[in-house]
């Protein structure tokens, strides 16, 4: 199994405390933990050539892990219609925090993916609401995060497949902070945290999770669907 792993690269190169915090950037940081689980991981960034996200590279991975936040917009069109095409295809996503802005993430779910948000360093507890579901393999009741920023409902997604995790904050809000979805014959997994300044990808249980979600994200290996006009398989 392939796996990469995007991320705009930007607040990294803009912003010294994200860069005191991922100094190898948030794909760095990601990659260097899904390696140590055994899997085969390249890294790809927005100011990479065809934005990391050639042909090539495209028809070789197998799952994609996405991280924008404040350059969504510079995503070309085009390339966002390929990676949909292989969701479509099979190719697995994991969508990051404020992923779920970006332009692959909103034209999967046909929603506005809008939601309430604070940036004021509170607790976070995401709530384990799924305990059999593969993705939560090897966690306790809860992971608890220190510090983190606050996304709150309503969030504006479709109704998800399978609801894992729910996140309450120190503020007081809620948050469907984990969330999978079947696109045509690829699997998306929405997981919130991951706010660039805090060292939230270095906690052993959200490291977990990741890893998990990449082996459930993986693509089924199976006939393909054929459509369009068919001739009858008895005599009619």
């Amino acid at each position: 199994m392939k796996i990469t792993v995007w991320n705009e690269n930007r607040h990294e190169k803009k912003n010294p405390r994200v860069k005191e915090v991922y100094p190898n950037g948030i794909h760095g940081a990601i990659a260097a933990f899904l390696e140590k689980g055994g899997l085969d991981v390249t890294t790809a960034t927005l100011d990479d050539p065809n934005q990391g996200l050639t042909d090539d590279v495209l028809s070789k991975t197998d799952v994609l892990v996405w991280w924008g936040h404040i350059a969504h917009e510079e995503v070309r069109d085009d390339i966002v219609d390929k990676i949909q095409a292989r969701v479509l295809d099979g190719m697995g996503l994991i969508v990051l925090h404020s992923g779920h802005f970006s332009k692959i993430f909103k034209t999967l779910m046909g929603t506005s993916c809008d939601l309430k948000w604070r940036e004021a360093g509170e607790n976070e507890r995401l709530w384990v609401v799924d305990p059999a579901h593969p993705i939560t393999e090897g966690l306790g009741e809860y992971i608890d995060l220190e510090k983190e920023e606050m996304y709150g409902e309503h969030f504006d997604i479709p109704a998800p497949d399978e609801l894992v995790f729910v996140s309450w904050f120190a503020g007081g809000e809620v948050f469907r902070s984990g969330c999978t979805y079947k696109r045509g014959r690829g699997k998306i997994f929405y997981f919130r945290p991951g706010h660039e300044t805090y060292p939230t990808y270095y906690n052993e249980d959200v490291q977990k999770v990741l890893v998990n979600a990449v082996h459930w994200a993986e693509p089924v290996k199976g006939p393909k669907p054929i459509y369009g006009n068919a001739n009858p398989l008895e005599q009619i």
